[in-house]
């Protein structure tokens, strides 16, 4: 029995010793996942530093040729040379036509929050690009088969254009990426949208928001309405199809989408989009056309204009007259002009006191074909040179009511005569210039000197082409141009003053006004004897062979002019101050069916002439 002093104490075995092999198996797949896991950990270490190498690598790679954003923010773009008609109104532009650089603060409130609301609705909070924005654009895309919809932000759109190609090409994305990462970093939103607004295409030539409401408005981004916001921040998306010129339709159902687009954003309210929707209105354009008068008065400036700066030309077309002539004259061409085998004319209309050019019309289309026929074509005016003739007669001595003799005449085997077949015999200077009697301007021509003396009467009055000396001139067989010819008749109806057509009025740029070099008018004949032909030349229109130009209660004076075989047919004429020059036939110098001077074209010297001061 247990003694009660002693208890009974409790066996313990000790436990067995485990062999040393046995325990090292034992932790050997503890060791083995510690060592995988070790592994692991050391493979991904290297993998992730060889992958920021080669990410690195990459991102070099698509860097290599980016440009440079602080270059390309001030990148040099071609100057501008903008034409304003005499009222103002743009009607060529060359280069890269950009308003006034404008801050947030300097345009109404609505003008950027239209584009936001349009372009990039999230702005103010994304992080320069928008992933909701770019999943819905690619969901659209993938269910339409082709790129329907953009998901750009304004600040990937200021990346890409400023910086980059159109190419979709994968390089040009990673490009635009790494610009925009750049781009939110160094301008704060605000100044992202100003260069989003003063540097963004908007057709018509216009970069920036500026220039688009000068174009399409006539006046400064500052000063736009919100309807105007409207159209103006709608247009990026297509500039070529949408703006107001091209498509007036189409520019204002995108400007009520993007009033709507305020409207759903809390930018405006639905009545306020209501209401600029239903004031969104574009007159009809008023087509100032003047295509041959924008390259001729270009190269009238070319001198004057200072290199690598933007230059305004204020000109001194009249661009609802250019209009009109350029419309007068293709609808001759295409109607009567056609029928009578005329295919080509031209048209000039200037000041006569100044030689200022109104209008000038070098063909009847110039996008198919921009020669200038009223300047650079030279053609035989015929009778419309007799004018010379009779003022160098003039200048001898005689008078209007002087005799002249219309008979056959032989001068070294030269046997001019008239259209008509009866000589009149004896008449009077005026009646000879009014019927335009051939024998009697060269009878005059020899009286008052021979060539020589008329073609000096012809070169004080402005004509500089090259004439034949001999007694053909009389009937006018040296080749003119119609600018030339046009801008000589003004001495006929300023007093004898000498002018040179002109079409420049001023010349601007950023720095203020460069002067003009324009010759004034000087004394050229005397101011008696321009009277007498301006009345003689009345004759012409009132009883002679240019009664088509008349028009009941005004005075017209004019000369008709027609060559050999109805090749060229002229009227130079005066109304209201204004000389009309028109010249119809073919390129080709082929005849005409029986067109004269007193037919087409004194009929369309009428019909623009009614157009004038009415």
């Amino acid at each position: 029995m247990p003694n009660a002093k002693h208890p009974a104490r409790v066996s313990r075995q000790r436990p067995a010793k485990v062999p040393p092999s046995a325990r090292a198996k034992a932790q050997a797949p503890k060791r083995a996942r510690t060592g995988r896991f070790f592994r692991a950990l050391r493979l991904a270490v290297i993998l992730a530093v060889w992958g920021a190498l080669a990410l690195a690598a990459v991102v070099l790679w698509f860097a290599r040729d980016l440009p440079h954003p602080q270059d390309a923010l001030l990148a040099v773009r071609r100057p501008s040379l903008v034409l304003e008609d005499h009222a103002g109104r743009i009607f060529a532009t060359y280069g890269d036509v950009v308003g006034q650089p404008l801050t947030l603060g300097e345009m109404p409130a609505y003008l950027p929050e239209a584009v936001v609301a349009i372009e990039d609705r999230r702005f103010w909070s994304e992080p320069g690009f928008d992933p909701l924005g770019m999943m819905r654009a690619g969901l659209a895309d993938l269910l339409a088969g082709r790129v329907v919809e953009g998901g750009s932000t304004i600040t990937q759109q200021v990346a890409k254009n400023l910086f980059l190609s159109d190419a979709r090409t994968l390089k040009r994305k990673v490009q635009e990426a790494l610009l925009t990462l750049w781009l939110t970093h160094a301008f704060t939103r605000r100044e992202i949208l100003e260069i989003w607004l003063n540097r963004v295409y908007f057709g018509a030539g216009a970069w920036g928001v500026d220039a688009a409401a000068r174009i399409y408005f006539g006046v400064s981004a500052r000063n736009v309405s919100l309807w105007q916001a409207a159209v103006l921040a709608g247009l990026p998306q297509a500039p070529s199809v949408l703006n107001p010129l091209a498509d007036p339709q189409a520019a204002a159902a995108r400007g009520r989408q993007v009033l709507a687009a305020m409207a759903a954003s809390g930018a405006i309210t639905p009545a306020e989009a209501a209401s600029a929707a239903a004031q969104i209105h574009f007159p009809p354009p008023v087509t100032v056309g003047g295509g041959w008068f924008a390259d001729w008065v270009s190269e009238q400036a070319r001198p004057d204009l200072p290199p690598g700066q933007d230059v305004v030309l204020a000109t001194t077309l009249d661009g609802t007259l250019q209009a009109t002539v350029e419309s007068r004259l293709d609808s001759l061409l295409a109607g009567p002009g056609a029928a009578a085998g005329v295919h080509q004319g031209a048209v000039v209309v200037l000041d006569a006191a100044t030689g200022a050019v109104l209008a000038m019309a070098g063909g009847r289309d110039y996008r198919a074909n921009p020669f200038n026929r009223a300047v650079l074509a030279l053609r035989q005016p015929g009778s419309a040179f007799k004018p010379f003739v009779w003022l160098a007669a003039l200048e001898k001595g005689y008078r209007p009511s002087s005799p002249v003799l219309d008979a056959p005449i032989d001068i070294d085997g030269y046997h001019p005569h008239d259209f008509d077949p009866t000589y009149l015999g004896r008449v009077t200077l005026t009646d000879a210039l009014a019927f335009s009697l051939n024998t009697a301007s060269v009878r005059l021509l020899l009286a008052a000197g021979g060539p020589e003396a008329v073609i000096r009467v012809a070169r004080r009055l402005g004509i500089t082409s090259k004439l034949p000396d001999n007694a053909s001139l009389a009937l006018g067989t040296g080749g003119v141009s119609l600018l030339e010819l046009a801008g000589a008749y003004c001495s006929f109806f300023n007093g004898g003053l000498l002018v040179t057509p002109h079409g420049l009025a001023s010349i601007s740029t950023g720095g203020g006004s460069i002067p003009l070099g324009t010759p004034q008018p000087l004394p050229a004949i005397d101011p008696s004897l321009a009277a007498m032909m301006a009345k003689m030349m009345t004759a012409v229109v009132s009883r002679g062979t240019g009664r088509n130009a008349a028009i009941a209660g005004r005075t017209i004076a004019g000369k008709t002019g027609t060559t050999s075989d109805f090749r060229d047919a002229w009227f130079v004429g005066w109304t209201d101050g204004d000389i009309i020059g028109v010249w119809l036939g073919n390129d080709n110098a082929s005849p005409t069916k029986n067109v004269d001077g007193g037919s087409l074209p004194a009929t369309l010297f009428r019909e623009i002439a009614l157009t004038i001061h009415d």
